[in-house]
């Protein structure tokens, strides 16, 4: 190919490496006010009154805004209507925005938030998510506190368990996640030609257009939004911007001011979204042969105080509670509840990694009562081609487990440091542990609503190629990978290939950018746009070589008639110019129908899956209970990779991500507030933790992709955390049940004679 599969320098590397990069917290406007937020101290409360005179008395103070002065709607929609932009009579979580406050500066704000005085009457709270449910706790909401519930049906688990030679029972929980992102919450709200310009750090700019036209009351064609330079997001920065968003155009339309709005860390830190907490209950069996029977599971996620994205969440996770294993008989019953927590949002992974965790342990435990290798235990049950999964989807296509399987296995010598590991002796131990996993691509049918994007291309007379995606970067790479599939398929340099900026009003809305789904949709989108050209192009070359039009063919960057008449691109653009025909086209991309029972759980979950498996070497000090990260195998079958280098960056960073997820991201809480405000209490692995990392990448080719591909993004950080534990495991003889295994955990099974 001529540019596919060449590891393409990032179109951005550059100006981030040399600080040129503009992020929304380098932009100031002449005359700019500073927002700040008043945040709700309780969980659940009342609000009886408020006196906000001696803060508008304050000089600098321009204005302070309530729930009454939202002239739209006071909401932030996601998925469900029930999230207000400013609590009106009744706070949810504590850290609920309560108020705006726009000052001169970000001191005159803060100092006004201090003077404005709030009178609460506390409410009972659900601290406890695995309580939520019970008839004892406090009703937040009808339903008993339940935002969804999803099940999956295939077989007969009870006959199965009957059955079985072997079953394991088990529970393990998960805790909250930071994001962590380099860059913490902004945004630059400023009136225009009778709208508002919103200029911020996010993933979804057309969500954000939503919600700004809805607080306002403004018609979404007077409201611009544009992405600036964002500095990471894995999902935190999803639904939350619009809300981010929200706070900052409502003095801004207010006021006929330009405002700006920076979260500081320790205020993102505590009313952000996060990873949701989770419980998981499952029992597994397998016949004598370590063939799996059955698998079931209760899936638990605390969803916080409102329901953002808690049911696509939950959604992803129960269609992954069976793993990545051909398992005949399967009851899956997910809930997502409310409790007055922080609301719960997007992580990279998406519900899969609590799921996985569980689900991946207890196939090692299971291991252990068949006597059977943890590796090949794996090995007999790995799903491939013409079986099926969980929801009894028959996999076609486009399955590399089993290699990845192969490679990982290979490339680590598994069974030699096994053998070399089972004879060590001393203070420090060193273990393996493997997880092997899959990833639905995309929305799926839990989001086919959203299952279309847009895109624009253009061609200069030069020959030179725009195009224009709703799509975000966000430190993926997915500009690089998408001018490099508009090159490919115009057999153009990819130098010569610029790809706008994201704006609102320059770009189709190319759906969210979320669920790994940039590299398929918009792939296929701008596909689809150069197909179009390349039609109206093939006319024209027609006629300049004197042939029809169906003897015409473009390859290698020209247009054939036959073996001996070819004319290049270049003059056939120019010759399409002018002729004044459209060299600006919009593609479109729809991801095809998924069919699905919502009773049963049955049917076409995702159209495609990506794979992995992952193999992490630990070293365990048993005087401690420190675990030392010392290499890991990530194989990751993509499809086709269409730009290694961006590949392999994404596998060590999710690979670093996940493993911080399972050794030491220790999110505290009082049971009714988040306790950590900084990178000091809350530790995130440095480049000092992180081990030697081999990716390697497996290509099975998904049919329906551009030129192969297949997303993986959110993948890389999924199974690291169970590989982990089982390293471990493996390592010391213990069971880590709950993340993250911190070393006082270890060492305390280990105190507990549980070698």
């Amino acid at each position: 190919m001529f540019v596919i599969g060449k590891s393409v320098i990032r179109n951005d590397a550059v100006s981030k490496a040399e600080g040129r990069a503009v992020f929304v917290a380098d932009d100031l406007l002449p005359g700019m006010l500073h927002a700040a937020v008043l945040r709700s101290p309780f969980p659940h409360a009342k609000i009886l009154k408020v006196d906000d005179r001696p803060a508008r008395r304050l000089e600098g103070v321009a204005a302070i805004l309530w729930a009454k002065d939202i002239p739209g709607k006071n909401i932030v929609h996601v998925i469900r209507d029930d999230q207000p932009l400013l609590a009106e009579k009744i706070v949810r979580y504590a850290g609920e925005p309560v108020a705006v406050v726009a000052a001169r500066d970000e001191q005159i704000a803060g100092t006004a938030l201090n003077l404005i005085e709030i009178e609460y009457k506390p409410l009972p709270a659900v601290t406890d998510f695995e309580q939520a449910r019970s008839k004892t706790a406090a009703q937040i909401y009808k339903d008993r506190n339940t935002f969804s519930h999803y099940k999956i049906r295939k077989g007969d688990v009870e006959a199965a368990f009957t059955g079985a030679a072997f079953i394991f029972s088990g529970t393990f929980r998960t805790p909250y996640q930071e994001h962590a992102y380099l860059e913490p919450q902004g945004m630059i709200a400023v009136p225009e030609d009778d709208g508002l310009l919103v200029t911020g750090s996010m993933q979804c700019p057309f969500y954000v257009q939503g919600t700004v036209a809805d607080v306002t009351g403004l018609p979404l064609a007077r409201v611009r939004v544009k992405q600036a330079t964002t500095g990471g997001a894995f999902g935190g920065k999803e639904d939350v911007p619009s809300l981010v968003a929200g706070q900052a155009a409502l003095p801004a339309h207010y006021l006929q001011k330009p405002v700006r709005l920076i979260y500081r860390r320790d205020e993102d830190m505590i009313s952000m979204s996060k990873r949701h907490p989770s419980r998981v209950d499952i029992k597994m069996a397998c016949d004598e042969n370590g063939k799996l029977l059955a698998v079931e599971t209760k899936y638990v996620i605390d969803g916080g105080a409102y329901a953002t994205l808690s049911p696509v969440v939950l959604w992803r996770g129960a269609v992954h509670a069976a793993g990545a294993y051909s398992v005949p008989n399967v009851k899956v019953d997910a809930y997502a509840v409310a409790t007055n927590h922080v609301p719960c949002g997007a992580y990279r992974g998406f519900g899969s990694p609590q799921v996985l965790f569980a689900v991946e342990s207890a196939l090692d435990e299971l291991a252990r009562l068949t006597g059977l290798d943890t590796a090949e235990i794996r090995r007999r049950n790995l799903l491939q081609e013409g079986e099926t999964t969980a929801t009894g989807y028959k996999i076609v296509g486009s399955c590399g487990l089993t290699e990845t399987f192969e490679q990982a296995m290979q490339q680590s010598d598994w069974l030699n440091l096994k053998k070399k590991f089972s004879r060590q002796t001393g203070p420090v131990r060193h273990g393996l542990g493997i997880s092997t996993i899959f990833y639905g691509v995309g929305l799926g049918a839990g989001g086919k609503q959203l299952a279309r994007t847009g895109a624009f291309l253009q061609i200069d007379e030069d020959a030179s190629v725009q195009i224009a995606v709703g799509t975000t970067e966000m430190g993926q790479g997915m500009q690089t990978v998408l001018r490099q599939i508009a090159a490919e398929c115009l057999a153009v340099s990819y130098e010569s290939v610029a790809i706008l900026p994201v704006d609102t009003s320059r770009v189709p809305d190319s759906g969210p950018t979320v669920a790994s789904r940039a590299t398929t949709m918009s792939g296929l989108a701008i596909l689809n746009a150069c197909e179009q050209v390349k039609s109206i192009m093939i006319a024209v070359a027609a006629e300049m070589l004197q042939a029809a039009p169906e003897s015409v063919q473009f390859r290698d960057g020209c247009f054939f008639a036959d073996q001996t008449k070819k004319i290049f691109f270049s003059h056939v653009v120019k010759k399409c110019h002018e002729l004044r025909k459209p060299m600006a086209v919009q593609g479109f991309a729809v991801s095809p129908d998924t069919g699905w029972d919502p009773e049963t759980g049955q049917g076409k979950a995702y159209v495609v899956y990506a794979y992995a498996t992952n193999i992490v070497q630990v070293a365990v000090d048993v005087r401690t209970g420190e675990t030392t990260l010392e290499k890991v195998w990530a194989a990751h079958d993509i499809g086709k990779a269409i730009n290694p280098q961006t590949a392999e960056g994404q596998i060590e960073g999710g690979s670093v991500q996940g493993l911080g997820y399972g050794l030491m991201e220790d999110m505290s809480t009082n049971g009714e507030r988040i306790m950590n405000t900084d990178f000091a209490t809350y530790m995130i692995p440095t480049a000092e933790d992180a081990p030697r990392i081999t990716p390697i990448i497996v290509e099975h080719p998904f049919r329906e992709g551009p030129f192969g591909a297949k997303g993986f993004g959110e993948q890389p950080l999924m199974g690291m955390a169970p590989a982990l534990v089982n390293a471990i495991q493996d390592a010391v003889g213990v069971r880590i049940t709950e993340l993250p295994a911190t070393a006082e955990k270890v060492w305390e099974l280990l105190n507990a004679g549980m070698v």
